[in-house]
């Protein structure tokens, strides 16, 4: 069979979904001459913003990031400020309160509809010198080289990088592909999420509720509206689903209580399962991981994103530094070293809380109570709290 044409790049990026199109805008703004591909599995297509509408909790130096890379002038306008953080356990005494005037800011963080990133990124890439997209496509085999990655798509196009970026989500076929192996803790537990109709303001205000079916989170939208994440056990979980939109609504305030207001109206359902994923390395000859094909963790803490936003940043200062082997030994393990302790840090404390507030033992009451009734008291014990909220850490 005659050889077909090889297509160079410097970088590939397996996954155009937000992690990966955010890469790809960061680092053609920080190095304009670099030559990047991506590949994504869905057809390029920025879906409307409506009621229903998926969002994602920004912490304030996930924001200062979009800031540095000309994104949040565009998406400020759609985000809604989270200026106070009530958590509590309903039942018991526990309680604490987070607010930004304590810490100096205007926001201890932002919430903003996805769709409305997706249409910002797309707007910035598109025609962008120096970015080819293959999509529809997918990754059909990886063959290292010395000083490439050699790539087939499932149409038979052959490219070849100097780094592979793999950024696809938590079930990346790509990273298996790639020879990575992951570990993974199932918790028994699904989110449901959807979108809540408030009968009065929030006042940008977030909750995050221990209820004794599992961690309620609350998290305040535009036009008098909450983003709900509710975590009930598998075994609940389509009993939850198939409730009735009227019945789900009372099911959620019963459930909550009556702290965050009245709610009118629920939209449109999801669910996935939850679970601790880690990918057992950083990096692997010529391929780095990135956000959810690197570490899943439980949305209790609102972590999830603003993790790959630190992997982004990380990955972009490593390759803006690197003299001219993008890809070499030297630069993946200065980004592995980087990441490493950031990841193992929050992804040990979210699964704490999970173990913590999902276990109904009186003994384990009485221990998350007096802590949370500790911060409240003491303003040094809550402000670590209130920094991993921020995305602020030493």
């Amino acid at each position: 069979m005659k050889d077909k044409t090889t297509e160079l790049f410097d970088l590939i990026i397996a996954g155009g979904g937000m992690a990966g199109s955010t890469l790809a805008h960061a680092l053609l703004q920080a190095k304009p001459d670099l030559k990047l591909a991506i590949v994504e599995q869905q057809q390029e297509q920025v879906s409307s913003v409506s009621f229903d509408s998926r969002s994602i909790a920004l912490a304030a130096a996930s924001v200062d990031l979009l800031r540095q890379w000309g994104l949040w002038q565009q998406l400020e306008k759609h985000a809604c400020a989270i200026e106070t953080i009530n958590v509590s356990d309903r039942g018991h005494f526990g309680k604490t309160r987070l607010t930004a005037q304590e810490y100096q800011r205007d926001a201890l963080g932002y919430v903003l509809e996805v769709e409305h990133l997706g249409a910002v990124l797309s707007d910035k890439l598109t025609g962008k010198n120096g970015l080819t997209r293959f999509a529809p496509a997918t990754i059909s085999e990886i063959t290292p080289q010395q000083q490439q990655q050699n790539i087939q798509l499932s149409g038979g196009r052959q490219l070849a990088c100097k780094l592979l970026v793999i950024a696809e989500g938590g079930l990346s076929a790509s990273r298996t592909l790639a020879g990575f192996n992951t570990a993974e803790k199932p918790y028994q537990q699904h989110a449901v999420i959807a979108n809540l109709a408030l009968s009065q303001d929030h006042q940008h205000t977030a909750w995050e509720r221990f209820t004794e079916h599992g961690p309620i989170a609350l998290l305040p939208l535009s036009d008098k509206r909450y983003s709900l994440v509710y975590t009930v056990a598998d075994e609940m979980v389509q009993q939850v689903m198939q409730l009735e939109d009227a019945a789900f609504t009372a099911h959620i305030q019963q459930a909550f209580g009556y702290r965050a207001g009245v709610f009118s109206t629920a939209g449109k359902r999801a669910c996935y399962p939850l679970s601790l994923r880690l990918s057992t390395d950083v990096v692997r000859h010529r391929v780095a991981l990135l956000g959810n094909s690197l570490h899943s963790v439980h949305p209790i803490a609102g972590q999830g994103f603003n993790l790959a936003m630190r992997d982004i940043a990380e990955l972009v200062t490593q390759i803006t530094a690197a003299p001219s082997d993008i890809g070499g030994y030297a630069m993946l393990r200065c980004y592995q070293q980087a990441r490493q302790r950031d990841i193992a840090v929050v992804s040990t404390a979210t699964d704490a809380l999970v173990r913590l507030f999902s276990n109904k033992s009186r003994t384990f009451a009485l221990a998350r109570n007096t802590g949370l009734l500790a911060m409240t008291l003491c303003d040094e014990l809550k402000r670590p709290l209130a920094e991993q909220a921020m995305g602020y850490r030493s």
